[in-house]
């Protein structure tokens, strides 16, 4: 794992009128990301172990990648520029050629799923982690309203 580069896990995940807020962070610290409605019930089903009828977009990417032979290794939330979340998943393949890393951007929503579902880490860049406000209030204040 990257020594600049935080692992995080997701701590709350809260309905909001433009969509889904989640925050991701440790004991410490959260960070908050906005996502739509729909990505927001994914993730949610991502953290459980509920059996979809038919495989979802995200279950199809995994599906796709395991028939070559390509394993997502993790995910990294590396950038946030305005109120934009930017992350990379990076994926091995290893043949009889050797081993070829890459990584690929994607939204930080579609990175989580893929992470949590292959049961990969979720990262953050310690850059940014470091210049993220702390959102722990919001997320209590959301807990507080939802119970």
């Amino acid at each position: 794992m990257p020594t600049d580069a935080l692992q995080v896990q997701i701590r709350g995940i809260f309905p909001m009128p433009e969509g889904c807020a989640v925050f991701l962070g440790d004991a410490k610290k959260v960070f908050l990301i906005h996502v739509d409605e729909s990505n927001g019930q994914t993730i949610s089903l991502s953290l459980t172990s509920f059996k979809k009828e038919r495989p979802l977009t995200h279950d199809l990417i995994a599906n796709i990648n395991a028939g070559f032979g390509i394993r997502l290794e993790r995910m990294v939330i590396n950038d946030a520029i305005g109120g934009t979340f930017y992350a990379r998943i990076i994926l091995r393949m290893d043949n009889e050629l050797g081993v070829k890393m890459v990584e690929v951007d994607a939204r930080p929503s579609d990175a989580i799923v893929l992470a949590l579902n292959a049961r990969k880490p979720i990262l953050v860049s310690a850059k940014l982690w470091e210049k993220l406000p702390d959102a722990m209030a919001e997320m209590q204040k959301l807990g507080r309203k939802k119970n």
